[in-house]
């Protein structure tokens, strides 16, 4: 399961700065809110919170941030939660076998100092072997632009999670 959308962020858009500029951006962008959801909007991006919605499949709410993406030029990640969702699962995980792999091919290039063998356990556990999910981009996101973050069907996660 891919959490994270690669695509190049566009150019970050400020926020509208009143109600009636709320409901026209979203309408540019082929989004009729009524006019309590575009008030919430409004404040939700001008108090700079979470937007949380309730409702019934198929009501929009997938839609709503989609258009806060495209409409604040940044980037839309989705977290799609099910059933035994964990933290690594939505924040981060290790690239395994890619760390597996640096670690055969020092096998083979004769690493065998203890200085070789740190700096290879240092190194096993950077960025570069990281697999960054939706939570940790949302929070650290790779371009330095925060993206909209969509976190799907909280509800089937475990209530742990």
């Amino acid at each position: 399961m891919r959490c994270v959308n690669r695509q190049p962020a566009p150019t970050p858009t400020p926020a509208p700065g009143s109600i009636d500029a709320t409901v026209a951006a979203l309408r540019e962008q082929g989004y009729v809110p009524e006019r309590a959801l575009a008030t919430t909007v409004f404040l939700a991006l001008r108090l700079q919170r979470p937007l949380f919605l309730e409702g019934e499949p198929g009501t929009g709410k997938t839609e709503i941030a989609k258009v806060l993406a495209a409409m604040l030029g940044r980037r839309l990640v989705r977290l799609q939660c099910h059933e035994g969702l964990d933290l690594a699962g939505a924040a981060y995980e290790w690239n395994v076998a890619r760390q597996m792999l640096e670690i055969r091919l020092a096998e083979a290039a004769g690493t065998a100092t203890p200085a070789d063998r740190e700096a290879l356990a240092r190194e096993l556990f950077s960025e570069r072997f990281l697999i960054r999910r939706a939570l940790l981009e949302a929070v650290s996101p790779s371009d330095g632009v925060a993206p909209v973050l969509l976190i799907d069907a909280l509800d089937r996660a475990d209530e742990r999670f």
